[in-house]
């Protein structure tokens, strides 16, 4: 009985770490600013078939609407209330998708907006999604409902109020983020007003939660309504699953607060993921991909079970959060199909991919001075995303899930999952390749000249169709085709002018 009583245990503080995703599918999408009723159709129609694990939504409750600049993304950041009401739509359209995606095995992670609400300058009315009234000056916020009693304002010790070192932990923690009023989390009411949001949102059946802003609130705050959470609705989950949590804790190193201070309340976004291997694929301060074969701990990252990694997210793609200029993103698509074609390939971290729109950039000074714009909108209200004849978006939708250089590496990952980082090869250069045991292999070829040479696969004897190049079709390869021998050797030839330099083979892809 001890024992099964510390195997229950043991697997409750597991529980967080597990994204609930179906068997055999291992990424998940940010399908960043998108309507509910277009994921909904995106799971059915899309990411079930290609064996996409789970979405990433936009913040579902309400917030303050800005019209200068008018409607940005960030808006959404700025909460007014718990009410499931924003401009992706409605709670019965957010109920909705929740149960479509869920039938359809593809789990839906909410991002939780928890440790402020808006700005302290927002004034008063009811300029908010759903017209609850607010009143920043005076802290009332009667919708949830919160009051002068319920923030942080007479526990911050800087004189302006917010946060001036990012060297103070306390400051970090107790001031307002960039104006943002800092909710007292240390208050059991305020816990339990963030919490009954979050159950409600379990209820209806979402799988987990990205903790915006996670380290801007104290880690034992953070678990205290971690602790008030519900377990994950029966009809999709299996009895006693806790919700997946990932925080947001931009963590590249020389601050006072760290990562692993938040390990016992879930994963960690590893930001260093990105803007390293953007420094390496750009082939920046010296960097090569053959420095890549320890990819992983051996740089410096979180363990491997508490990381949730992308090569670029919502923030960083636009100068804001964390990465700098070396962040990749669908701008430099050739660069950036080859980063997330090895994040997809490499057996480290839980894989978030981006899905974007554009916007017009406007360069001043180095900075994109656009770097606000909402999501593609008739006067505030938010676009549909369509479907080309080609499988692309239109609307000003980007879409990289739907590339098939990238869709098809989600396809690898899943195939890979489980099995060893193996049969490592460079050229001391920037031509790699490696596989996953018997599974599956991938080759890059970022120099300046071509490559050509035999490698030890690991694969079963056959043909395979490069997935980078086509797909599999009916029995034949609609790109590159690769041959492996009884010694699991194959030659690959890969153009250093080539639209995509790099070759993906795996045993679903094989004749």
């Amino acid at each position: 009985m001890r024992l099964l009583l510390l195997l229950s245990a043991v697997g409750l503080c597991w529980a967080q770490y597990d994204p609930h995703t179906q068997y055999g599918r291992t990424s998940i999408v940010h399908l960043f600013e998108w309507r509910w009723v277009d994921i909904a159709l995106e799971c059915e129609r899309y990411l079930a078939p290609r064996g996409f694990g789970g979405v990433q939504v936009s913040p579902p409750n309400e917030n303050i609407i800005i019209t200068n600049p008018f409607r940005p993304w960030w808006e959404r950041y700025q909460p007014i209330s718990y009410k499931i009401c924003s401009r992706s739509g409605s709670e019965d359209e957010f109920r909705n998708m929740v149960t479509r995606c869920n039938n359809v095995g593809v789990r839906i992670y909410v991002d939780a907006v928890i440790n402020h609400m808006c700005g302290e300058g927002n004034g008063a009315g009811t300029n908010s999604i759903c017209g609850s009234y607010y009143n920043s000056h005076n802290r009332e916020f009667p919708a949830v409902p919160y009051s002068g009693w319920d923030f942080n304002d007479g526990k911050c010790k800087t004189g302006s109020g917010g946060i001036e070192s990012y060297n103070d932990a306390a400051q970090v923690r107790d001031c307002r983020l960039t104006g943002l009023l800092d909710l007292a989390l240390e208050k059991d009411y305020v816990r339990t007003k963030i919490a009954d949001y979050m159950n409600h949102l379990i209820d209806i059946g979402v799988a987990g939660f990205r903790l915006d802003a996670a380290k801007h609130m104290w880690p034992g705050d953070i678990k205290a309504v971690l602790d008030k959470l519900h377990n994950l609705n029966t009809k999709w989950f299996s009895a006693g699953s806790r919700p997946f949590i990932f925080q947001e804790v931009i963590d590249l190193g020389g601050e006072a607060i760290t990562s692993s201070e938040y390990f016992g309340n879930g994963r960690v976004t590893e930001f260093k993921y990105g803007a390293k291997l953007g420094t390496v694929i750009r082939r920046w301060n010296g960097e090569k991909m053959a420095y890549l074969k320890n990819w992983g701990e051996g740089w410096g990252f979180v363990p491997t079970d508490r990381a949730l990694v992308f090569v670029d997210n919502h923030d960083n793609q636009r100068g804001h959060g964390a990465g700098g200029a070396s962040i990749l993103t669908f701008w430099d698509a050739r660069m950036y199909k080859m980063a997330v074609g090895f994040m997809l390939a490499h057996p480290y971290g839980f894989t978030r991919v981006m899905s974007s729109y554009r916007w017009d950039r406007n360069f001043q000074n180095g900075k994109d001075v656009n770097d606000w714009i909402g999501p593609p909108n008739n006067n505030g209200a938010t676009k549909e995303v369509t479907i080309n004849p080609d499988t692309t978006c239109g609307n000003g939708w980007v879409c990289e899930h739907r590339w098939r250089q990238i869709r098809n590496m989600v396809a690898f990952r899943n195939v890979a999952n489980g099995q060893p980082f193996a049969n490592w090869w460079d050229n001391g250069s920037n031509q790699v390749a490696f596989g996953r045991g018997n599974k599956a292999f991938i080759v890059f070829n970022n120099d300046d000249w071509s490559l050509s040479t035999t490698l030890q696969t690991g694969l079963p004897a056959g043909t395979y169709c490069d997935v980078i190049s086509g797909d599999k079709i009916d029995g034949y390869c609609t790109g590159i085709k690769v041959y492996v021998g009884g010694d699991g050797k194959a030659q690959f030839s890969i153009s250093n002018s080539a639209e995509d330099p790099f070759i993906a083979i795996h045993v679903d892809a094989k004749l």
